[in-house]
């Protein structure tokens, strides 16, 4: 049986799921045990698992991502909460340079266990220093794997499985606008695997590609095409590393044409790497070239205009999509 629940809660409830399975996984973070979260995803959780298991620390990025990469060589399952990403990069050195190279450098004989989670993007008027989408900067990065989740029940089974099942550090990266979003959650549980795409809407005309909060957008589009008679395929990759992009080859077979929205900068994006895939193995399938919308190629202001400006929206997806069918303007 579902239930309709907001975002936040299906985190939560994947979190403390797992916890109560296993004792070996712990919360840590800024806040997430006496305040209950600086987004409330942890409401609770302190006065049910005690302060040995969620446990708040210093801020000090660097310092309680180190402590969860020593603890998770020594057989914990750590979960790690950034406030936002954009605060994560302080812990880079630990990630990048210990915990995704570790089972390499081990010759397989000590891996790292951990979810590193928290909000990622922009979230309105929070200036340039808290606006970034972080997907591309860690997929480049072999040894990790990378979930961005555009809905609770996603949300949920995705970070289950990481918790439970994923044996390499995960970037768990969730949209802050999303956190009160509503979505219907089963009740029974239940684990989506990491690295396969979701088809949210089946189409004939034109594949929509997209993940976290940018799927409103693809979805949006989606729906102000089919008024005009245009069908619109909408993927949800889902896990950016590893990348499905085999999912988005069987719909361009079908569609012939792909338009890809992503939140993130232009240079290196993940929809650069995806282009590349379905070009590559695609090309006597497309019939336009791929396309795809992006953040301007500069930090994002404050301003609401100019946030408007740079972040992709439903009238310049849909803009794209008629240039990929020539169709006239």
């Amino acid at each position: 049986m579902a239930r309709t629940i907001a975002y936040r809660e299906a985190l939560r409830e994947a979190m403390s799921e797992e916890m109560r399975r296993d004792e070996r996984v712990y919360l840590m973070g800024e806040e997430v045990a006496e305040y209950n979260g600086a987004y409330k995803v942890s409401q609770g959780m302190l006065a049910e698992f005690g302060a040995k298991r969620v446990i708040d620390t210093p801020i000090s990025e660097l310092g309680f991502a180190a402590i969860s990469v020593g603890s998770a060589q020594n057989g914990l399952r750590p979960i790690v909460e950034f406030m936002t990403w954009n605060f994560g990069v302080l812990a880079l050195d630990q990630i990048l340079n210990t915990a995704s190279k570790m089972l390499a450098m081990s010759g397989g004989q000590i891996s790292c266990p951990i979810v590193f989670r928290g909000p990622n993007g922009s979230a309105g008027q929070l200036g340039a220093q808290h606006s970034t989408a972080f997907e591309s900067y860690y997929a480049n990065i072999p040894g990790l794997k990378v979930v961005s989740p555009s809905n609770g029940y996603d949300a949920k089974g995705l970070l289950k499985q990481a918790i439970r099942y994923e044996e390499d550090p995960i970037m768990f990266m969730e949209a802050e606008v999303m956190y009160g979003d509503k979505s219907e959650v089963p009740e029974e549980e239940y684990y989506i695997p990491l690295g396969k795409a979701d088809v949210k809407k089946q189409g004939r005309d034109v594949t929509i590609v997209s993940w976290s909060k940018m799927m409103k957008i693809a979805m949006g589009a989606a729906a102000e095409l089919e008024k005009e008679g245009i069908s619109a395929e909408v993927i949800d990759l889902r896990t950016i590393r590893p990348l499905d992009w085999m999912t988005v080859l069987e719909s361009v077979k079908k569609t012939n044409r792909l338009v890809i929205v992503e939140e993130q900068w232009p240079m290196c994006g993940v929809s650069s790497e995806l282009a590349y895939r379905i070009q590559k193995e695609g090309f006597d399938y497309l019939d336009a070239p791929v396309r795809r919308i992006t953040c301007a190629d500069a930090p994002l202001h404050y301003a609401p205009n100019l946030i408007d400006l740079a972040l992709p929206s439903v009238p310049r997806t849909i803009q794209l999509v008629k240039d990929v069918m020539y169709m006239k303007k």
